[in-house]
Order: C-alpha cells, then structure tokens, then sequence
C-alpha cells in the first residue's frame, strides 16, 4: 500500500464517530512512516534475498493508546498491509507472518511513541503462505492444506453457487505454495488463467467462481 492510500484509508476511517480523536496530538499516518523506514534500516542479507523485520510493536503514551483503542484492530491491520506492500515494493521478504502491536506505556509522553521491531520466523523455521479473502480476512496456510469451497467445513468457506462444494485448495510443496483445483465444475484460475495446479508467487489471484482471493507470502 503506497503511503497516500493509506492515508486516505485513515481519512475515511476517522469520519464520523472517531473525528474528534484527531483533532489533535499523535497522528496514526506518523507510525506507517516509521514502520516503513524501520523496515529499511533493520533489513539484512540472506540466503534467499533481503530479509526485513516482521515483527512491530509500537508504544505509545496511555492517552493516545486510549484514543486509538476504538479502531485498534483495524489500525494494525493497515500498518501491516503497508508492511507487505513495502516489502514488495523494495523486494524485502518476511521469515513469518507480519504482525504488529499496539502497546500502552506510561513512559511515553503523549503525541510521541517508541518502535521496537524484529525478524521472527514462524513457528518451526516454516513458511508461512496466507490466503486473503475479498472481505479482507486472511487465513494463513502452514502445514494443512487450505481447502477452498461452498461446504461450511472448507478453511475458506465462499457463499457463491459458481464455486463447487470443495473447489480448490492451497498447500506448501516444500520451498512453495501451490493451488490445486479439486476437479470444480468451474475452474480455476490463477491472474486469469485457467490451471489445474500452479505455483503461487506473492500477490498472485486466484479466482474460483465469480470471487477473487489473493494470496500473499511470508
């Protein structure tokens, strides 16, 4: 996510209910700034390529973490999003899932915060695949295939009668994520192209009936 997208998702996300929380003192568009030089300052060399932080926990005074605290989660999740989309931008890689914290700190005076970030691997060294659903919700794929479907029991359950009961599924090959169709009425398709199996590279759509997924790599 480019740093003006992300400012005009804070523009539409403080309309309303939560405008008086910005009148004055911290602004959030101030943490996606400092995450993302953090991110460049704290890459390193490795085998694959460079790797940069995964992990962000942002401290902030008692006052602002409150004035934040209604729209917390949705505020982690875009700073997470800007993380991965600054990570593809630059080519940086992740070692684990991208996560970031908002943390209350009595010894941060207000308008100001602290950030400490790391490079965390998943759990078992593994990588760490995520499906990302047209809502938004994301669901990681680690050692169990992700199934794709109509059926409820599907990791991905989709509401939509041109996608088969159990369509497709998501699976760590090794180094790789592939998409595997489950023999569906209607195909699947991968950045517009229909496959049967296909690797998975970060950002790549999968469609299966008339909804889109995307998938993005650790």
């Amino acid at each position: 996510m480019a740093l003006h997208e992300f400012e005009r998702r804070l523009e539409r996300l403080v309309e309303g209910v939560f405008a008086k929380a910005f009148r004055s003192g911290l602004q959030p568009v101030e943490l996606v700034r400092r995450l993302t030089r953090e991110m460049d300052l704290g890459r390193t060399r490795g085998v694959r390529g460079v790797i940069a932080p995964n992990y962000f926990g942002f401290a902030l005074s008692p006052d602002d973490h409150e004035r934040f605290q209604a729209f917390a989660d949705v505020l982690a999740r875009d700073l997470a999003d800007a993380a991965r989309d600054h990570a593809r931008s630059e080519g940086y890689l992740f070692v684990g899932p991208v996560e970031v914290e908002l943390l209350a700190d009595p010894a941060v005076s207000a308008g100001t915060f602290l950030l400490a970030s790391e490079v965390r691997e998943a759990e078992g060294g593994a990588l760490v695949g995520t499906v990302v659903l047209p809502g938004g919700e994301r669901v990681r794929v680690l050692d169990d295939a992700v199934t794709i479907g109509r059926l409820p029991e599907c990791e991905v359950p989709l509401n939509d009668q041109n996608v088969s009961r159990r369509h497709a599924e998501v699976r760590r090959e090794g180094d790789e994520f592939v998409v595997v169709d489950l023999g569906s009425t209607n195909g699947t398709k991968v950045n517009g192209t229909r496959v049967q199996k296909q690797r998975l590279n970060d950002g790549d759509e999968i469609t299966v009936g008339s909804s889109t997924l995307r998938f993005e790599a650790s």
